[in-house]
């Protein structure tokens, strides 16, 4: 099961920053309203068997502009519901909607 960090200020994406260099941080976006966002976030919730990464869970109806600044921060477009991977500082893998999926983040991990 995942724990989820809940991602809901400006300065947590400088930590998510620093951390990457000593582990691969993710970012999942969820809009609340959205039934494929529901449908991604219970792929993640039911499959997710990936161990030492930091999950991050972003309510971007919530935080609007936390999403705003990711997309500016790490140069990714913004898309709802999205998975974004970042290592060493950059973004290394994302995906949306329907494209979520467990055994696709693992593949970019290895």
């Amino acid at each position: 099961m995942i724990t989820w960090k809940t991602l809901d200020s400006l300065e947590q994406l400088d930590n998510i920053q620093d951390d990457s260099f000593n582990g691969t941080q993710v970012i999942f976006k969820h809009s609340t309203t959205c039934p494929i966002s529901h449908m991604a976030k219970g792929r993640l919730d039911t499959g997710w068997d990936i161990d030492d990464i930091s999950l991050y869970y972003l309510d971007l109806k919530a935080y609007r502009a936390v999403s705003n600044a990711i997309a500016e921060k790490w140069g990714v477009e913004h898309q709802s519901p999205q998975i974004i991977l970042i290592k060493d500082g950059k973004a290394i893998f994302d995906e949306s909607h329907l494209d979520i999926n467990v055994s696709d983040i693992a593949q970019s991990l290895s």
